[in-house]
């Protein structure tokens, strides 16, 4: 059976403490803060289940994991072997994506291609501990075969950054282990960024930042359901329940994912979903010897670049509306537009067609992921202010709410007022206003920073670019040309 959207809607009425504006929420897949956004993440998977959609979103399970036999799963958990076998699965990313325009950062595919890639890389762990290995085994089929929706939490509270996890006020402000026994281990503290944890089933929890020696306590990596006894969800404001008109926040209404932080206030956690227990090494392994760090982050840059292309049609649809596309200076900044879309596309197309076998399986290329981080990171607010500049005042001034139009009066006044050469006045209103929350409203902001340091500060991916260049290469070059000539063959005139 391939998931449909009740059964994960169902799936989230489990009990699960969710704090926001002063109190618990009793049930999230009907709160005016979340209720719609737990129907896009359904929507996700109605479209899944549909069976002309089969081929496209799902793949067999091997031979032998499937007790029944037949089995298939989404193909967010496929493990590729080859070239074709990672396109096929791109195909299925970018198909989920279209439903969202990329607005779901933490989408299901997003930590299914973190642990997916542990998995490929699980060698890394039977060197670790052969008893870690085999729970993370365990757990990769475990979340695919019940198509669990995963998010992670894998950076500490801010707090002071100048100190280490140990040294902060508070032995437990970062999750940390205070017990261990037989059954598992005792998880106390806090953890962050769960963006998506509103509508995950479980959460993946871990520490992507290189910690001390004296960390060792904090260098684990674990997975519990969001509902597990202790496990307190602290949500950001909501942008869904300050937009209660679909019209009027059509983005913000529809696709607020949302952010928290997570407390562990003393969760037990067994130890068949303990895949690391106080190892710093091992914490950093488990992204960067695997390929972990690159398959999740591939699957970011796959969703940025449908998300790049909804932004750069959103910024044609701008100057059609307001015709001005034939104007040279705006005929200029769209190709400006549609090159760096391109970029985007060409780099994802790269990563692929540069992968290397890592084993038994494909792997993107890394370098030009990082490249990709590198650019993209810098290219979004850039976009973000072009589109500005090319609305104008086009964006602002709108009609208070939907709430105008049902005003004769006011109704007559918009047909005035908003003109536009290709639109009525009400699809005119409709286009600017989701401009609006694309670009400039709380929502939009909210995804500028996402984009800008979703996969770490501008320093981590800047050096994870210079890490994994070919040095070696251009040097080479380098050397070459200046071995073909000396000081002496000069003097001779040579």
């Amino acid at each position: 059976m391939i998931k449909t959207g009740e059964q994960h809607i169902q799936s989230l009425r489990d009990g699960r403490q969710v704090y926001l504006d002063g109190g618990v929420v009793d049930d999230v897949t009907t709160h005016p803060a979340f209720r719609n956004v737990v129907a896009s993440v359904g929507q996700l998977y109605d479209f899944q289940s549909q069976p002309e959609n089969r081929e496209l979103m799902t793949f067999a399970i091997p031979d032998g994991e499937c007790p029944d036999g037949g089995g298939r799963a989404n193909r967010i958990w496929q493990l590729p072997h080859s070239y074709e076998d990672l396109v096929t699965r791109r195909r299925a990313l970018v198909a989920w994506t279209e439903l969202h325009g990329g607005f779901l950062g933490r989408a299901p595919d997003h930590v299914a291609s973190c642990i997916a890639g542990m998995y490929m890389g699980r060698e890394v762990f039977a060197a670790y501990d052969k008893a870690r290995a085999g729970a993370l085994a365990d757990y990769y089929r475990h979340a695919r075969d019940n198509e669990l929706y995963l998010t992670y939490v894998i950076i500490n509270p801010q707090a002071d950054r100048s100190k280490a996890a140990h040294e902060q006020q508070g032995e437990y402000l970062t999750a940390g282990v205070v017990d261990r026994d037989s059954e598992g281990i005792t998880v106390h503290g806090a953890k962050m960024l769960a963006t998506g944890a509103v509508v995950a089933n479980e959460v993946f929890v871990t520490c992507i930042q290189p910690l001390p020696p004296g960390d060792a306590k904090f260098a684990l990596s674990f997975a519990v359901p969001m509902n597990a006894k202790g496990l307190k969800i602290l949500s950001r404001k909501s942008y869904e329940a300050h937009a209660p008109s679909e019209f009027d926040n059509p983005l913000s209404h529809r696709f607020d994912e949302n952010d928290a932080v997570l407390f562990f206030d003393s969760v037990k956690v067994p130890w068949a979903r303990v895949f690391i227990d106080q190892d710093v090494e091992m914490c950093q392994k488990q992204f960067h010897a695997t390929p972990a760090h690159v398959y999740q982050n591939y699957q970011a840059q796959v969703r940025l670049m449908v998300k790049m292309k909804f932004l750069i049609g959103l910024g044609h649809k701008i100057t059609e509306t307001n015709g001005t596309t034939q104007f040279p200076q705006v005929r200029e900044t769209l190709g400006q537009l549609a090159a760096q879309g391109a970029m985007v596309d060409a780099m994802v197309h790269a990563m692929e067609i540069k992968g290397q076998a890592q084993g038994d399986y494909y792997v993107p290329d890394r370098h030009t992921l990082y490249a990709a981080q590198v650019l993209t990171q810098q290219l979004y607010p850039e976009i973000m202010t072009t589109l500005r500049d090319l609305a104008g005042g086009g964006m602002i001034m709108l009609p208070s709410s939907v709430a105008d139009f049902a005003n004769p009066e006011i109704r007559d006044l918009i047909g005035i007022t908003q003109q536009s050469p290709v639109l009525g006045s009400e699809d005119r209103v409709k286009f600017f206003k989701l401009a609006w929350d694309a670009v400039g409203s709380e929502f939009a902001s909210r995804h500028t920073q996402y984009e800008m340091f979703y996969a770490g500060a501008t320093f981590v991916t800047k050096n994870h670019s210079y890490r994994t260049y070919d040095w070696d290469h251009g040097k080479g070059l380098v050397d070459r040309i200046l071995d073909s000539y000396s000081l002496t063959e000069n003097k001779e005139g040579k």
